[in-house]
C-alpha cells in the first residue's frame, strides 16, 4: 500500500522529514477494521509526533489520526460493522496513523461517516470533536442541556477543538460560550459557529471580558498556549470555577489556584484506547451522536483549508500551516 512516513524527527523544512513509501498492508486484529482510507485530515499531534519521536531504527512511523473511509475487511470478534460501510474515526496513538492506503482500527472507537458531509468534510471532525466533547461533558462536568446562568470561555475558539467545542456548546448545553480569537476573520468563524462573544486573546482576558459586559467565568477551556494565558485565565475565574486544558506545556504550577479553589482538568483523547479503557466504547457512540448532529443540521464541518491528494509534498505544506500557528478550523486533505 502507498503511505507517508519518516525515518528521522525532522523538521518539516528538510526534505526527508515527510516522505512517500510502499509498505505492507495491515493485517486487522480480532476486533479491528480494515479500512480503505479515502480522506484524512491533519492536527497539532501530527506535527508534535514528527518533531519529536523518532521511529525504531529502519523502520518507518506512519502518521494520521483522523480518517474517512470504506470498511473492506473485519477481524473475526468484530459485531458492530460490516464490509462496504462508511466510517469515521481518530484512531490511536499506540498504533500506525492513517495517512495510508488501508487502515487497521479498533470498531470501538469508530463511527459510521455523516451522510450528509463528503468524505474531507467528515475527516476534519474525529479527534477534535472526541476532545471537545470529553471536555465539555467529562472533564468539566457540563450536563446535557445544563449550564444555564453558566458561561464558558473557550480560548483559542478558530482552532479545530475551539470550533467544534463552540458548537458543541451552543447545541447541547445552555451555556453562554465566549471564545477568544485575535484576527478579524477567526473572530468571524467564532461567531458564524455560535460564541455569544468573542474577546482578543492578544490582550489581557481579565480586562477583555470586563469591556465586554462579561465579568468572571465559570469555566475555562484553554487550547493553546495555556502558560502564556495562565495568570490571566485564574483572573479570570469565577471563585470555585474549572479550567480543562489540553496542550503541552514544560511545567504547570497548581498553586496559584488554591485562592479561589480552581479545579484543573486535563483532556487527552488518546487515553482510552491507549489503555483500552472498559469505556473506551463510548468514542464510538460519541462519534455517532455527533453524525446525527450533523445530519440534522446542528452541527457542521470545521474543514477550512483543502491541501489535495494524501501524499508527502502535500503533508508537508499542511504540517508548516498547523506549526505556523495560524491554522483557521481543520486541514484536509483526499484521495492517493
Amino acid at each position: 500500500m502507498r503511505a507517508i512516513g519518516y525515518y528521522q524527527a525532522l523538521p518539516i523544512d528538510n526534505a526527508d522529514s515527510l516522505q512517500d513509501l510502499t509498505l505492507p498492508d495491515p493485517t486487522p486484529g480480532p476486533r479491528d477494521l480494515l479500512v480503505r482510507v479515502k480522506a484524512i485530515s491533519v492536527n497539532p499531534v501530527d506535527t508534535k509526533v514528527r518533531k519529536n519521536a523518532a521511529p525504531e531504527a529502519g523502520r518507518a512511523k506512519v502518521l494520521g489520526w483522523d480518517a474517512v473511509g470504506t470498511v473492506e475487511a473485519i477481524g473475526a470478534g468484530v459485531i458492530g460493522f460490516k464490509v462496504g460501510d462508511r466510517v469515521y474515526y481518530a484512531g490511536s496513538i499506540t498504533r500506525p496513523g492513517a495517512n495510508s492506503e488501508l487502515h487497521a482500527v479498533d470498531e470501538r472507537i469508530v463511527a459510521l461517516a455523516p451522510k450528509t458531509l463528503d468524505d474531507a468534510q467528515a475527516a476534519a471532525l474525529p479527534l477534535t470533536t472526541i476532545t471537545a466533547y470529553e471536555l465539555l461533558f467529562e472533564r468539566l462536568g457540563v450536563p446535557k442541556d445544563g449550564g444555564a446562568g453558566q458561561t464558558l470561555l473557550v480560548v483559542g475558539g478558530a482552532g479545530g477543538v475551539g470550533s467544534i467545542l463552540i458548537q458543541l456548546a451552543r447545541q447541547l448545553t445552555q451555556l453562554k460560550v465566549v471564545a477568544t480569537a485575535s484576527r478579524a476573520t477567526t473572530r468571524q468563524w467564532c461567531l458564524d459557529l455560535g460564541a455569544h462573544a468573542v474577546i482578543d486573546h492578544s490582550k489581557p482576558l481579565a480586562a477583555e471580558l470586563k469591556a465586554a459586559g462579561l465579568g468572571e467565568v465559570d469555566m475555562v477551556a484553554s487550547l493553546t498556549q495555556t502558560q502564556l494565558h495562565y495568570a490571566q485565565i485564574i483572573e479570570s475565574l469565577k471563585p470555585q470555577g474549572a479550567i480543562a486544558v489540553i496542550d503541552d506545556m514544560p511545567t504547570l504550577d497548581v498553586m496559584p489556584l488554591k485562592t479561589k479553589c480552581l479545579s484543573l482538568h486535563w483532556e487527552m483523547m488518546f487515553a482510552r484506547s491507549r489503555f483500552e479503557t472498559p469505556d473506551m466504547a463510548e468514542q464510538g457512540k460519541l462519534l455517532a451522536e455527533v453524525a446525527a448532529l450533523v445530519d440534522t443540521g446542528k452541527v457542521r464541518t470545521t474543514a477550512n483549508a483543502s491541501f489535495g491528494a494524501i501524499n508527502a509534498a502535500n503533508l508537508k505544506k499542511a504540517h508548516a500551516l498547523i506549526e505556523s500557528g495560524t491554522a483557521q478550523g481543520k486541514v484536509v486533505l483526499q484521495g492517493f
